[in-house]
């Protein structure tokens, strides 16, 4: 049976009864039987589980109930916990953890009658930039199988570009939303911070991380959006308005919009192909009658270093759970210390392990002042010039990523971390932010990125899909899917 590939159509062919939500949930599961060896995407696929959730949908939709995108399926980055389905984070310290909970997304999820597909791949408890570091296998770009689909939300991104999903959720501290949208030409959007509740999201670092959607345009990413972004008084950091408002999905033309574009994300940087496309892109927002004037935010040199500097930092702390003692496996060893190092040791892998030692010595006594309060005070000039933008200006707009896909061991672990200059910066000011397919370069996607003021998410989804039709190239699909 031939399906739209977008969720918005699916979504409206469930509703004029053109086909079934047990129908769409067995497409979607039979295309991640057929090509996820190949991709790398899921590590937790229950298919019945699956067509459970798709029989509850498809009871809702014939009752007239439900929401927006009742019936349509999902995948879940796998540091998202669902009761009773296995959640690791990628890591070999949660190989065994079965939740006995959901979190919000997953509750909100159930609520709307959107059946999950699986769990997806990951960096290890998100920490990376090309999922190569998860302890369970190697997550592959449907655009060209050589190369990465960035990370640390990989797996979800990948899903969606591979047509195994028609939407998705990952998680983004860093970027590992947006970049991995850009290296799969997906949109990828992270909301402000708050607006969707951390409870049942395994913490990186908790003054960072939030949840958000992928999908193949920006509607389906609206759409999921809406599904998830709720007040939770579970995270003392969600926010009582943190509902979407309907305007999200208005069209909106982007003539009259006023973009700022940081003169730092357009430098050597970033690869000619890559300042090529958005410099297009740049061109046809004037030739429309947008606003786009060249800005400068210095701080934006040091996002990288106060990054990985603050991130460790909370990462050293929040991972201080998994012992071996309260959960998960346990090493063999005599007395409690004995087996806390012995788990930690055996289970965690490198790159976790690197981020635990920065972040433990950037808090110990002697460098705290040096090290953590420093790169808090540069967080806040970071937010304070960018900031200044709003009175003046709709949006940033930049590169999502300052290249393409790389091909998948190629490229060292520092020179990942520096993939991030980009992206950083609404996660240091908790701004909505959005990657969206903006042309290609070397034959792979190039992503351009939105970000707007905090609370500010339906101005930038607007923003977003004025450009989309602006440029007129979603849904991007690879070649071979």
């Amino acid at each position: 049976m031939s399906l739209p590939i977008t969720a918005s159509a699916l979504a409206e062919g469930l509703r004029t009864r053109q086909f079934s939500a047990i129908e769409v949930a067995q497409h979607f599961l039979q295309q991640i039987e057929v090509r996820d060896g190949e991709l790398g995407c899921f590590l937790t696929v229950e298919p019945e589980r699956t067509l459970a959730q798709a029989q509850m949908a498809q009871d809702m939709l014939d009752r007239g109930e439900g929401g927006p995108l009742t019936g349509v399926p999902i995948a879940l980055k796998d540091n998202l916990i669902t009761h009773g389905q296995r959640t690791t984070a990628a890591s070999k310290i949660l190989e065994t953890y079965i939740p006995p909970f959901d979190g919000d997304v997953a509750e909100a999820l159930v609520s709307g009658g959107i059946p999950v597909l699986g769990k997806t791949n990951l960096d290890e408890f998100a920490m990376g930039t090309s999922t190569e570091n998860s302890a369970y296998q190697v997550t592959r770009n449907p655009w060209d199988t050589k190369t990465s689909p960035g990370g640390s939300s990989g797996g979800s991104a990948a899903s969606v570009a591979g047509g195994l999903a028609p939407i998705s959720l990952g998680s983004d501290t860093g970027g590992s939303i947006r970049q991995p949208a850009s290296l799969t030409g997906t949109v990828g959007f992270k909301p402000t911070y708050g607006r969707v509740s951390r409870y049942g999201l395994i913490a990186f670092a908790s003054s960072l991380d939030q949840i958000g959607p992928f999908g193949l345009t920006v509607e389906d990413v609206a759409l999921a959006a809406q599904a998830i972004m709720r007040h939770d008084h579970r995270d003392s950091t969600s926010l009582l308005d943190a509902a979407l408002k309907p305007d999200a999905f208005k069209t909106r033309s982007v003539k009259g919009l006023r973009f700022a574009l940081p003169s730092e994300t357009m430098g050597e940087e970033t690869e000619p192909g890559v300042r090529t496309v958005i410099e297009s892109t740049v061109a046809r927002l004037r030739a429309e009658g947008a606003e786009v004037d060249e800005v400068s935010l210095p701080s934006l040199n040091l996002g990288i270093t106060t990054y990985y500097i603050i991130a460790p930092a909370e990462a050293s702390s929040n991972l201080a759970r998994f012992d071996g003692i309260r959960y998960g496996p346990r090493a063999d060893a005599a007395g409690a210390d004995a087996i806390i190092s012995a788990t930690r040791g055996q289970r965690f892998g490198h790159e976790v392990k690197l981020r635990i030692m920065v972040g433990t010595y950037a808090l110990s006594a002697g460098y705290f002042d040096a090290y953590y309060v420093r790169a808090q005070q540069m967080r806040a000039k970071m937010a304070a010039e960018i900031d200044a933008l709003w009175s003046k200006y709709d949006a940033v707009i930049s590169p999502t990523s300052p290249c393409v896909a790389f091909p998948i061991g190629e490229i060292d672990s520092m020179s990942l971390k520096l993939m991030d200059f980009c992206t950083i910066p609404a996660n240091m000011g908790g701004y909505p932010a959005i990657s969206l397919p903006a042309g290609l370069s070397k034959g792979l996607p190039v992503g351009v990125q939105l970000m707007g003021p905090v609370m500010g998410d339906e101005g930038v989804l607007s923003a977003a899909r004025g450009l989309e039709q602006l440029l007129d190239l979603n849904p991007m699909r690879p070649p071979n899917v």
